[in-house]
């Protein structure tokens, strides 16, 4: 591993100054620069606005797995900074980073999709109008269940006496947001709704991605941590992972996710950075490799299975078909699984 002089803010490899200045360069013009679309521009340029603001918000939250991993920076100062300014961004700093960091690690090291909150089962003590309202808002393609994870990392605080230590911080992380919110409005109505739109556009992105990644166990994360089992090994987190790229022809195209669905190459190598994820990918994983899904397999079953899986008790199926392919037409997908939510 090279390293760049700089201090603190030493770059962990001597190759990422470029990479890194462009994509959070890119990062920050759709952010920005698609809220002042939607505030300044005219009205036909306000979808474009969503549009980049939705992006901005993607490549941020793919930004916070990498420091997460520490793959950007040599230091964990440096890469826990930049984490912390990627949750206020994401609207996933009602959690303190860490605790993002320690449940995505565990992800890793138990190879189980790690469940700090199992909303099937808070579905199955609520009322069945509850349940209802969940299945009707996910079949109008509202990510219902994502909201409902977000609110519940804020109200945890209120609800377990063991983290009321933590209710003053999310009160005041509240205030600042319904602040900054507020002023947005006051400034410009269509912003502040094109925002709401781009936010849960980025939902829907990170959980489509999110849903064909793994089919492992969905294990709670207990005092004690995840239990071991020996079946969970590195053959089986190989096999139970799927990289499941924007395209296989036009590579460039999964630079839109910071190149996140190379996710087997991440998977073997969790501290390789985003730019050399498909370098990694090439070098381990021969052409035609089963483990790659292009999204295009999976769209339809995303669409299909969008009331099933809010129900399920597995991921659906994933079969190898006589050339050696995939048949992912019965894959249901994981959710409520993703990395900005820790409780």
């Amino acid at each position: 591993m090279s390293k760049t002089k700089g201090g603190a803010w030493a770059l962990r490899h001597a190759d990422g100054l470029w990479p890194n200045a462009l994509a959070l360069g890119a990062m920050l013009a759709g952010w920005i620069g698609g809220v002042l679309l939607m505030a300044l521009g005219p009205a036909w340029a306000w979808p474009l606005g969503v549009l980049l603001t939705a992006e901005g918000l993607v490549l941020a939250a793919y930004y916070l797995h990498e420091f997460a991993h520490h793959a950007i920076f040599a230091t964990n100062v440096a890469n826990e900074r930049l984490g912390l300014a990627m949750t206020w961004i994401t609207g996933s700093c009602y959690a303190r980073f860490g605790e993002l960091r320690f449940k995505h690690m565990r992800h890793h090291i138990d190879r189980a999709d790690v469940v700090t909150f199992e909303y099937k089962a808070f579905l199955a003590r609520s009322p069945r109008w509850v349940g209802r309202m969940f299945e009707a808002l996910e079949w109008a393609y509202v990510p219902a269940v994502e909201l409902l994870m977000h609110g519940y990392v804020m109200l945890l605080p209120f609800l377990a006496e063991d983290r009321r230590p933590s209710r003053g911080r999310v009160l005041g992380v509240l205030a600042v947001r319904v602040a900054a919110f507020a002023l947005l409005g006051w400034w410009s109505l269509p912003a502040l709704l094109g925002y709401a739109v781009a936010y849960c556009l980025m939902l829907h992105v990170l959980r489509f991605v999110d849903a064909y990644q793994h089919t492992y166990d969905a294990v709670p994360l207990l005092a004690g941590g995840v239990p071991h089992d020996p079946k969970r090994d590195r053959a089986y987190e190989q096999r139970n992972t799927y990289s499941n790229v924007v395209s296989a022809g036009h590579p460039l195209l999964n630079l839109l996710l910071l190149n996140f669905p190379y996710h087997n190459a991440h998977h073997e190598r969790p501290v390789e950075p985003w730019y050399r994820l498909p370098a990694l990918h090439a070098r381990l994983y021969p052409q035609g490799n089963p483990q790659v899904i292009p999204m295009r397999e999976l769209i339809g079953a995303h669409h299909r299975y969008r009331v099933v899986r809010l129900r399920s008790d597995d991921y659906g199926d994933v079969v190898e078909t006589p050339d050696g392919r995939l048949d992912a037409s019965g894959f249901y997908g994981a959710v409520g699984v993703s990395f900005l939510t820790a409780v």
